[in-house]
């Protein structure tokens, strides 16, 4: 074939999970999840596995951690050039998907990342400032491309953390040739949705997932010893459902708020893959309600196979 890899991308709720089975199923393929909180074991609603819709199809990067653990980009790196590695030596096609934008794109163009250790000194120069206060650190050390990092102060320490030490050593910094390994030749196709149609799909899904015990998951992650702090850096479904348990915010107020930052959430990734495009990183769209049989034949077509 001309590629390597091919890389199904879009927002959340946009089904990329069932386009990269049928696919698989087509290509002899095998999945690659592209989603920073699908590596965590025990976290299945909050991160929509979905993991039924798999089938027989192998996946990999997900389940691979206990909830609680903390994962980053440079772990991510490590364990997907493995998997991948293991699919290309079993003779299968790898197929990337996800919506973690900062995952697939580094991925795909060949992104390696030094491992940051931990500065104590620098954190505890840091602790006592609010959220506002390490945003504004962070801003003035570089351009918040990826709003997670200020999600939480967690988040925002480490980001800082990561940033100074690329600071004291230029040579590792990301950007530095020295710093990428040679890409694979890859395919992007997008899930194209609408903004009304993500957004009803959006609601819609979170209902159905309260519904089928995404606060009762959450409480048995808390009841298996998984410290609240830990689900609330998970941000998302996991910051607003902590919240909930915990009784710091009523159930109303969790559903009105975590609703809303999913949609923001979605808007961010749209964001994130118009920047890839920018970036010089092609994806082509396709709609997201288009026939099975129609979407894998214009991915086979773009494949030229």
């Amino acid at each position: 074939m001309k590629y390597d890899l091919l890389a199904i991308v879009g927002p959340t709720a946009s089904g990329k999970t069932g386009r990269a089975v049928e696919l698989a199923q087509a290509l002899s393929g095998e999945i690659l999840s592209g989603d920073s909180r699908q590596v965590y074991a025990g976290m299945d609603l909050g991160t929509g596995k979905d993991l039924e819709e798999y089938g027989d199809v192998p996946y990999h990067l997900i389940d691979i951690l206990p909830a609680g653990e903390k994962y980053n980009l440079y772990a991510y790196l490590r364990d997907y050039d493995k998997a991948l590695r293991g699919i290309k030596a079993r003779g299968k096609f790898p197929i990337l998907c996800g919506g973690t934008g900062l995952y697939v794109e580094s991925a795909l163009t060949g992104m390696k990342l030094p491992e940051v250790p931990e500065n104590k000194e620098l954190r505890e120069s840091l602790q006592g400032k609010s959220l506002e206060e390490l945003a504004g650190i962070l801003a003035s050390m570089k351009t918040l491309h990826n709003v997670t990092d200020i999600d939480t102060e967690k988040r925002a320490v480490r980001a800082i953390e990561i940033q100074t030490y690329y600071q004291q050593h230029p040579e590792e910094a990301p950007l530095e040739s020295s710093a990428r390994r040679p890409a694979d030749r890859f395919l992007v196709v997008g899930v194209d949705i609408d903004r009304e149609n993500r957004r009803k799909r959006i609601s819609e899904r979170l209902v159905k997932r309260l519904e089928c015990g995404m606060v009762d998951e959450v409480r048995r992650l808390i009841d298996a010893g998984v410290d609240p702090e830990n689900l609330i850096y998970y941000g998302l479904e996991y910051k607003y459902l902590t919240l909930y348990v915990t009784g710091k915010i009523p159930y109303d107020r969790m559903v009105s708020e975590l609703e809303i930052a999913i949609h923001q959430f979605a808007k961010r990734q749209m964001t994130w893959f118009r920047g890839m495009e920018r970036r010089g990183v092609p994806i082509h769209w396709l709609p997201y309600d288009m026939p099975p049989d129609e979407f894998v034949g214009n991915v086979k077509a773009l494949l030229e196979i």
